[in-house]
């Protein structure tokens, strides 16, 4: 890897003179952990009494007795009893969902326990294309994490036909993309499975791209398991999977020979019923791989990271040691990296987590990642540089003109009386919607939405500049009691802008908030605009996180007070326009529903 020289991590073969001699005592470590109970996950075992030696970036001993490998300028610490684990990697996360650059992401995880990732920054790569993965992939080179970017499989998710994006990503780039360096470390998650399956020419070409580079690729798969299809899709070479939604999703992956990754983020709480594969049906847990996705940043103070998804999976049934291989051992195997993360073994990063108390607890008090201690006690220990994104990065709302509320109007196909409609029924905690048919209201021609009924409009217009479409539907469930309207360019995953709302006034009202500062979210009722400001490719803030958190909980106030009372109801609502996941999504350019056949517009009346 090629991080910067504050947090280097050199390759194995360079180090290999200095931790040979250092094991042997003839060169003193840079840093030694005394008296530790360490969480072996290659053996599965926690072994009393145990010392690690440190030479520089990378683990030289483990052993019982390190003092031949202190020297004058050795740190001792002494872990006095304290259980002694490999740092926390995260299986399947996008940076960009946390709202905040991966400098701050890092600043927000490493003091959890998380010392590293495999990251999909698709989000931003549908805006900006690869010079944004680029950007994304230098920031984390700069911070300590072990950070391992993914290239975007899917700009735009399905095809331009049903959805328009900010760039396009085949195999040509695909394949450019790996010559950065080896922490480019996969293909990104393969939304379009119903191409793999039928065997478009651009997501087989991806899938060739990616394996001729020796890489792995990752998948995305919500068809049912039990026929034909899901042997097809393994077939093409995709090895990892984090769609599962139930212990057979679970249990025919593995046996696929897939890696399966169970979900917990913020408002996606799969592993509940995904671990009973392992706890209640006894499938062997080392292909199943605990994974957050999408987190905000509220739920990273409030709840944690990778550590609030293991001590999750362990209030499950889940053994505590295994819970932590399934962040370890079993994700970097996954990638092919075991032999520098995911495990304390001599020759490995010294990516490693200390933790006080009940081991269930999960309760991290120092992290330590290539070889310095970066945070203890839940505060960071170390400063981080500060990355700079380029104008292009922040100036990425290309709107044509100011919006107005009878940009909103859906004119119906009778003059007046109530007309049938296709409408998306939003699911709390769940990633998916239902396609319901609804009876509205129609005056003049045109649809009438009031606060009385729980129904909103939702529109998704086009930002990147490219051709201004916009389309219109109905949306269920959002919970909205008063005049109320939600924008955001945080649409996954075209991220256009999106604006649902049950006052035409209001939509236009959230939506121009929303350009005014060039993306990001804004709530509106009569009362006044609450405005989370996004500005990096209206998407992320490179302001603190413990700030953006502060303001997406205040999105999230706002909406509790609109009526709108989801857990984590924007995390939820983010998702309406991402074609790949059921059942119903709007785009830019209509509804678009997935079928036994794959993804097809639909009208929005119905007769």
């Amino acid at each position: 890897m090629t991080n910067n020289t504050l947090f280097s991590r050199p390759e194995l073969a360079d180090c290999v003179p200095d931790l040979v001699a250092t094991a042997r005592g003839d060169k003193k470590a840079t840093l030694v952990i005394t008296n530790a109970r360490l969480i072996s996950v290659t053996s599965g075992e926690i072994i009393e009494g145990m010392s690690i030696g440190v030479q520089g970036a990378r683990i030289a001993f483990v052993g019982k007795d390190a003092s031949h490998l202190i020297g004058k300028h050795t740190r001792v610490i002494d872990a006095a009893g304290r259980y002694v684990s490999p740092g926390f990697l995260d299986g399947h996360c996008h940076i960009e969902s946390s709202q905040i650059t991966a400098t701050q992401f890092a600043r927000a995880v490493l003091v959890k326990g998380t010392t590293g990732g495999f990251f999909d920054a698709h989000e931003i790569s549908n805006v900006l294309g690869l010079p944004g993965l680029k950007l994304m992939l230098e920031e984390a080179r700069t911070t300590p994490l072990a950070a391992y970017l993914q290239v975007a499989s899917c700009v735009p998710s399905t095809g331009p036909e049903l959805e328009t994006c900010g760039a396009t990503i085949g195999p040509a780039e695909v394949a450019e993309a790996f010559t950065w360096g080896p922490d480019m470390i996969a293909l990104g998650e393969v939304m379009n499975f119903p191409g793999v399956v039928f065997g478009d020419e651009k997501m087989i070409g991806e899938i060739q791209a990616a394996l001729r580079a020796g890489r792995v690729a990752d998948g995305h798969y919500t068809w049912p398991v039990n026929d034909w299809r899901l042997s097809a899709y393994a077939a093409s070479g995709i090895s990892g999977d984090h769609e599962p939604v139930s212990a057979e999703d679970v249990i025919q992956r593995v046996r696929l020979g897939m890696y399966a990754k169970m979900r917990r983020g913020s408002a996606w709480h799969d592993v509940a019923a995904t671990i009973k594969a392992h706890t209640e049906h006894g499938i062997d847990s080392r292909r199943m791989i605990l994974v957050t996705d999408d987190r905000s940043p509220e739920s990273l103070v409030d709840e944690g990271h990778i550590d609030f998804v293991v001590r999750h999976a362990i209030q499950q049934g889940v053994r505590p040691v295994t819970a932590i291989q399934m962040v370890t051992i079993n994700t970097a195997e996954r990638f092919g990296v075991a032999r520098d993360v995911g495990s304390i073994s001599p020759g490995n990063f010294a990516d490693i987590v200390m933790m006080d108390g009940n081991l269930a607890d999960i309760n991290v008090v120092m992290t330590i990642a290539a070889g310095q201690v970066v945070a203890e006690n839940g505060q960071m220990t170390v400063e981080l540089p500060e990355f700079v994104y380029p104008e292009e990065a922040i100036r990425s709302v290309k709107l044509s003109r100011e919006l107005k509320a009878a940009d909103f109007v859906i004119q119906a196909p009778i003059a007046s009386g109530e007309v049938k409609a296709r409408s998306m029924e939003v699911r709390e905690n769940h990633v998916d919607t239902k396609e319901i048919i609804v009876s509205v209201p129609v005056s003049d021609g045109q649809v009438k939405i009031d606060a009385s009924r729980d129904l909103c409009k939702i529109a998704v217009i086009e930002r990147h500049g490219i051709n201004g479409n916009k389309a219109l539907g109905l949306v269920s469930n959002v919970g909205f009691n008063v005049p109320a309207a939600i924008a955001t360019t945080v649409a996954h995953d075209c991220h256009n802008l999106m604006v649902i709302g049950n006052s035409d006034e209001l939509m236009a009202q959230a939506a121009n908030a929303v350009a005014n500062v060039q993306g990001g979210i804004a709530v509106v009722t009569e009362e006044g605009e609450t405005v989370l400001p996004l500005p990096v490719a209206g998407l992320m803030s490179n302001a603190p996180f413990e700030e953006v958190a502060e303001q997406s909980r205040a999105i999230g106030e706002a909406l509790k007070r609109a009526g709108c009372t989801m857990n984590y109801a924007f995390m939820t609502l983010s998702l309406l326009a991402l074609v790949v996941v059921p059942e119903l999504r709007l785009t830019d350019i209509g509804l678009v529903k997935t079928t036994e056949a794959g993804f097809e517009l639909v009208p929005l009346f119905v007769e």
